[in-house]
């Protein structure tokens, strides 16, 4: 499954995430639905389209009464499976499962049905900045994907909280040694399927526990996030690639960081 964004005009599969998300968005105003449709026609960049996928992700945990929100994280590139600089980032819709759906996981999260993640532009990229500062910087791929891979969640009534989030199969299989249950999730899979081409994106059973067969990928439970900001991946590359990824470029945009309005889930700039 593979979707694109362009600065102009729609793909096929950005028409069918626009159409699913106004049926979704019929019973919460015209608004909504009006800001995503302009969001898609604008050629202003990711602002928009994050902004109405913010509103789409509120609408979502309104209908379902659960958590729900937006998943960023960098899908599976199989040319360069170690390297996440060349991975493109996509927007994926989650929403909270009842634990005995998620192997007893209390904090399982599984990608939306029905509506597909969306790619974020080849040259821009948003990441979470609050765990990266001067004394932890960002050199190793591990860390990258970590940045790279956060939630924004909305509870049940519309409002941005902190929820611990653990993204994982629909089939709530749990990616381990011990664990030969296999799920044909298109989405979120354990590694062994994303690798094999079933799946565009490693769950969160991939941080070094134990019990993983994996080494620690940076992708495992955490709070969702508040903020982040948006970055040049062809800049932050050339920093990244002199190990001065933090303080030779990510440390600038810091003053630039977008937060989200906690009652509108609105995008707040300084």
């Amino acid at each position: 499954m593979k979707t694109g964004y362009k600065q102009s005009g729609r793909t096929l599969a950005e028409m069918t995430v626009v159409i699913a998300a106004i049926v979704l968005l019929a019973n919460f105003g015209l608004p909504a639905i009006r800001t995503f449709l302009d969001s898609f026609e604008s050629g202003t960049g990711p602002k928009p389209v994050i902004s109405a996928a913010f509103a789409s992700a509120r609408a979502i945990a309104a209908r379902e009464q659960r958590y729900a929100g937006i998943r960023f994280q960098k899908a599976y590139n199989p040319d360069d499976p170690l390297n996440p600089l060349k991975a493109d980032q996509y927007m994926v819709f989650i929403v909270q499962e009842e634990p005995s759906k998620m192997g007893g996981l209390t904090i399982g999260f599984r990608a939306v049905e029905g509506l597909e993640p969306i790619k974020l532009p080849d040259t821009l990229g948003v990441m979470d900045m609050s765990l990266i500062g001067a004394d932890i910087d960002i050199d190793e791929p591990f860390e990258l994907n970590n940045a790279t891979a956060f939630s924004i969640i909305f509870s049940p009534s519309g409002k941005l909280v902190i929820h611990d989030v653990r993204t994982r199969n629909r089939d709530g299989y749990v990616d381990s040694a011990a664990n030969i249950d296999i799920s044909s999730d298109d989405v979120f899979n354990k590694k062994a399927q994303v690798d094999a081409g079933i799946g565009m994106f490693y769950q969160d059973d991939c941080f070094g526990a134990g019990w993983s067969p994996y080494p620690n990928l940076g992708l495992g439970p955490e709070p969702s996030r508040r903020s982040f900001i948006i970055y040049d991946r062809r800049e932050f590359k050339r920093a990244y690639e002199k190990g001065l990824a933090y303080s030779g470029y990510l440390q600038r945009l810091l003053p630039d960081a977008i937060y989200i309005n906690p009652y509108m889930g609105t995008m707040i700039e300084k």
